[in-house]
């Protein structure tokens, strides 16, 4: 059986990170992803892990953990495999609610309940 590679779940887990920002964000995300920028990707990736424990005001919220721990992964060797798949497995089900949502029928629509006369 092949191991499968913890980096290459990573990479590909920011591959789709940057598809769905915008392109200035993506530009952003790829040179902290260079290996020159790892004295600010640490610090980054820390201030986001921390402020994800903010959730609940209105600046920051729990969406900043996952990229907090993308960004540390990218250094330490053995978060690369779980985070890179973790991310990859919300990224699945996002893209799936995704499509719920919007397949869903609304009431007064084809298929759903008539208003009332």
């Amino acid at each position: 059986m092949q191991r499968r590679n913890g980096k290459q779940d990573l990479d590909r887990a920011f591959d789709v990170l940057v598809r769905h920002v915008p392109a200035w964000l993506g530009r952003i995300i790829g040179r902290v992803r260079q290996p020159s920028s790892r004295w600010w990707r640490i610090p980054l990736g820390l201030v986001f892990i921390v402020s994800s424990f903010f959730w609940f005001l209105p600046v920051v919220g729990i969406e900043f953990l996952p990229l907090g721990l993308l960004l540390i992964a990218q250094d330490v060797p053995f978060l690369r495999g779980p985070v890179g798949r973790a991310a990859l497995w919300l990224e699945l089900k996002s893209v799936r609610l995704v499509r719920w949502w919007k397949g869903r029928t609304r009431p007064g629509a084809r298929g759903g309940l008539a208003p009332l006369a």
